[in-house]
């Protein structure tokens, strides 16, 4: 995923202001999101005008369970020399982000549906191991044991150094939580951010988990956040204009009173894990239509509170500012003569 900006399609990172031991972010940073890394500063988004309007969101902050914590971070797992590694992987360096979209012919649509089949696959399976006691870790390496074990390469791996196979989000991590030592609660929600390198192509995609007991306002979140992911899905079609998702999600999440995430943006995927389009969850103006044979992320994340987020030290973890409940769903989409195909379900 991406960090957003209604201002230009091509992320960039300014640093704005650093006060109260926070540094405020008004602008897109790059793909996937890494930070400067300060000390152990952490770092902020300044808050939209939409926070001031839905306050009254406070009602369902994270108040019966406790702030989330970093837990220890096992060592990088290996994989197999003969599986092909994407070209980032071994460099100091982050990837650029990818000016072109992805549009495909009919063998890299094929491949397209390998690496998207093989993603969902593993989140499925990775569901499955949702229960209390279990730990990130754990997941992680489930993970990245079914990723080599079908000759792909889990693309989060060393991704501008990000040193674990799956990003793991429980409970007001917004998004690229690191797998650690962790146990999940019960009462718990964790979404799961699966990508395979397969042949060449990356598959994405996510899903909000359950974690035993599960509040009402908890599963109301994911709920509508996984409604938001489909609205916006039924109408996406060539020719249709890639600011029509935004306005879709935005319609559906303030039916509810939840916040739309305006940092974190879709974006295309297919050989390049990240490229145009940028794709936004909010209301917006942007150009830019849908392309047949084109494959690109639709990937909301919903919160009970504020919409602001917060960067650990760790320069990857997205926590809302007041530690409200977050959710997302994913789905790598191909633009097909009569709409779009999922290419991340089972």
């Amino acid at each position: 995923m991406l960090c957003s900006s209604s201002s230009s399609l091509r992320p960039h990172l300014l640093l704005s202001s650093i006060g109260d031991g926070l540094s405020h972010f008004s602008k897109p940073l790059h793909p996937f999101i890494p930070i400067f890394n300060l000390g152990n500063m952490h770092f902020s988004i300044k808050s939209s005008i939409n926070d001031l309007f839905f306050n009254k969101r406070k009602a369902g902050l994270n108040v019966n369970k406790k702030q989330l914590q970093p837990g220890k971070v096992s060592p990088c797992l290996s994989v197999p020399d003969q599986i092909a590694r994407p070209p980032y992987v071994g460099t100091k360096f982050f990837p650029e982000f990818g000016t072109g979209s992805e549009v495909h012919d009919m063998k890299g649509v094929e491949c397209m549906r390998a690496s998207g089949k093989l993603a969902a696959q593993v989140l499925q399976h990775a569901g499955t191991l949702v229960k209390p006691g279990i730990t990130t870790d754990e997941i992680d390496m489930a993970v990245h044991q079914m990723i080599i074990e079908n000759g792909a390469y889990p693309s989060p791996l060393g991704y501008g150094g990000f040193p674990k196979s799956v990003c793991t989000s429980v409970n007001e991590c917004i998004c690229h939580g690191i797998p650690d030592s962790r146990e999940l609660e019960n009462g718990d929600i964790i979404n799961i951010d699966v990508t395979v390198y397969l042949n060449g192509y990356h598959g994405d995609t996510s899903k909000t988990f359950l974690c035993g007991d599960v509040d009402d306002k908890a599963k109301k979140l994911v709920e509508v956040t996984q409604e938001c992911l489909l609205k916006a899905i039924s109408i996406c079609a060539p020719g249709v204009e890639f600011n029509k998702i935004g306005k879709m999600i935005q319609k559906h999440a303030d039916k509810f009173k939840f916040g739309v995430v305006r940092q974190f943006v879709g974006h295309g995927v297919g050989r390049v894990f990240h490229c145009e389009p940028v794709v936004y969850h909010y209301r917006n103006n942007e150009r830019g239509r849908m392309v047949l044979g084109q494959t690109f992320t639709i990937e909301p994340m919903l919160t009970m509170g504020s919409t602001n987020p917060v960067i650990w030290s760790d320069n990857w973890t997205a926590v809302t500012q007041d530690m409200s409940l977050s959710a997302q769903f994913e789905h790598t989409l191909l633009v097909t003569e009569n709409g779009v195909e999922i290419l991340t379900q089972c």
